[in-house]
């Protein structure tokens, strides 16, 4: 995966690996397998929470991982112009590029190790689409867009965009240097990332090496969950096998363990794991379409928000037409 790296990860800060004797380790509650679907246009993602219970996942509403797909020329597809209000979104991009536009002002391309993170607040207007380079010629791509809540006192808080590049991100080696741990957003063992986050959360990309496990330091007041983009290997110290494509849910404790098989299939030889965790928000969620909020009457007026055109309007230089799409589908 071409997503940020070194040529030496030896010369990186070090994690400290957590005393076992004080810092206990958080058991596996479980392991699901995201399914495949499409959105927008019809490029492909795995939902990455299907079938997990929200209050497992909280403050976390919903993930996509966009591909891994080769797209041939004129392949590439992305969204239509389309409505958000009450949480954030944050998509990073491993492979390819892609362009976002909104209609606060924010906007711009993403690629390898790239990050965009829009808080949409009270309402935006937005856009996602593949550059025309990469329409017409085809070409890698592979990411990954997740939402984030927010509490009651912030869902009508202004929208906000950040563009997050690569290099900004904080790299860290596990102890041994068997993994590269890049820190997008929250804090891990004293290292920040450059996301600026309402909600208090951690997120971590992590490439492990063939055969390599690793013991990160969490916080006990977050939750804990590992997703696999890439690679196969274990999680937990009972060692469950996970794969690509599968979510793991941490129970309690101070520790999340994982580590990755001595063989890799697919085109890769690492293991590619998601870390992320927040603090729950503990709040009723009403989510239907493209709003998050805490109440079905809230649902009703951000649908009527929208038609009345008071979530924002398209750019006048935009070239993209709208089209009537409700954006992504959380029920």
């Amino acid at each position: 995966m071409p997503a940020v790296t070194v040529e030496d990860i030896l010369v990186l800060p070090r994690v400290q690996e957590p005393d076992p004797t004080v810092a206990a380790d958080r058991p596996v509650a479980s392991v699901t397998t995201a399914p495949s679907g499409f959105e927008g246009e019809g490029f492909p993602v795995r939902r990455a929470f299907a079938g997990v219970d929200l209050a497992r996942l909280d403050p976390f509403i919903h993930m996509d991982q966009m591909g891994e797909v080769n797209y041939a020329p004129g392949e590439p597809k992305g969204t239509a112009w389309h409505p958000h209000r009450g949480f954030e979104t944050v998509t990073y991009i491993i492979d390819g590029v892609f362009r976002h536009q909104d209609s606060n002002g924010g906007g711009g391309l993403i690629t390898n190790g790239d990050t965009q993170w829009m808080t949409a607040g009270g309402g935006i207007l937005h856009i996602e689409e593949p550059p025309e380079d990469l329409v017409a010629g085809g070409g890698l791509f592979h990411g990954f867009q997740l939402w984030v809540n927010l509490p009651r006192r912030l869902k009508m808080t202004n929208p906000r965009y950040q563009d997050i590049r690569a290099g900004q991100v904080a790299l860290l080696s596990s102890p041994d240097g068997g993994a590269l741990l890049r820190v997008i957003a929250g804090d891990l063992a004293g290292h920040s990332g450059p996301g600026i986050t309402h909600t208090p959360i951690t997120l971590v990309h992590a490439t492990v090496a063939a055969g390599a496990q690793v013991r990160l330091p969490w916080r006990r007041d977050f939750n804990a969950l590992a997703y696999v983009l890439a690679g196969s290997g274990t999680v937990g110290t009972e060692h469950r096998p996970v794969r690509t494509g599968q979510l793991t849910v941490f129970g309690p404790g101070d520790v999340i363990t994982f580590g990755a098989a001595q063989r890799q299939g697919g085109p890769g030889q690492e293991f590619d794991v998601l870390l992320l965790g927040g603090q729950p928000i503990r709040e009723p969620v009403a989510a239907y379409g493209p709003f998050v909020m805490n109440t079905r009457d809230e649902l009703v007026k951000a649908f009527e928000d929208y038609q009345a055109g008071r979530l924002g309007s398209i750019p006048a230089q935009s070239t993209i037409p709208e089209e009537p799409h409700p954006g992504h589908d959380v029920r």
